[in-house]
């Protein structure tokens, strides 16, 4: 899959694909997965063409607040011959036209006191201040179907908040993964698969380990193989 990005702006990274796998691998257990999709500030794309290229029965809709995203999304939706339709403007802001059965979202996580790029494009893509994490979890749950699922990673330190937020919205959390840094290391990042009025128990997935030594792991080597994301730099 060809993706193009801005050479001096936000650049999907790992915790995107960790996040794909995540997501194709819950979704495994359901024979027909189709409906729509939603990728929730879709950036270049990545994460939700992934998901389309591999699940050809679900129709790709995604949102993105950033012109520049908007443009690349779309260019990066034609260029791997995938359908979408794209929602321009601010997700807690957007009214939709429809509902969907899957949102996924790899969302700005990092906490507000921060110290921040001074990079606008930086700031918007990492920082939960334009999306709120309470904010964030309320809509998704609105423009859920009943029974919808919904994917996304976060920072693991406010995990304690997330499960909190969830439950508050109906949202039941069906499956979890840690990603640490290596063993020995905390981890950093937790996924997340919550479905809508379920009442299905927690399953925790074994957790991923980015590196051993100074290379990847045998499991993050086959995850970025079955991803097979190549990167071209543009300016913007």
């Amino acid at each position: 899959m060809v993706l193009y990005q801005p050479s001096n702006g936000y650049c999907y990274n790992s915790d995107t694909h960790f996040l794909y796998n995540f997501t194709i691998e819950c979704l495994k257990k359901f024979k027909n997965v189709n409906g729509d999709i939603l990728d929730i500030g879709s950036g270049s794309g990545i994460l939700g063409l992934l998901i389309a290229r591999d699940n050809k029965k679900l129709n790709l809709n995604q949102c993105e607040i950033q012109k520049t995203f908007q443009e690349l999304s779309t260019i990066n939706a034609k260029c791997n011959k995938i359908d979408t339709q794209m929602y321009k403007g601010s997700f807690l802001e957007l009214e939709f036209d429809k509902k969907f059965d899957i949102c996924v979202s790899n969302p700005p996580f990092y906490h507000s006191n921060v110290i921040k790029s001074e990079n606008e494009n930086l700031k918007i893509a990492r920082y939960n201040d334009s999306m709120p994490l309470n904010l964030f979890i309320k809509k998704v749950s609105k423009v859920l179907k009943n029974d919808g699922k919904f994917f996304f990673c976060y920072d693991v330190k406010q995990l304690k908040e997330i499960v909190k937020l969830l439950e508050e919205c109906k949202l039941n959390i069906e499956a979890m993964q840690f990603v640490y840094p290596k063993e020995g290391k905390d981890a950093t990042l937790v996924l997340i698969y919550a479905r809508k009025n379920s009442k299905s128990l927690l399953r925790v997935l074994d957790s991923i380990y980015v590196f051993e030594g100074n290379e990847f792991t045998s499991k993050v080597k086959k995850i970025y193989e079955m991803c097979s994301t190549h990167s071209i730099k543009v300016e913007i």
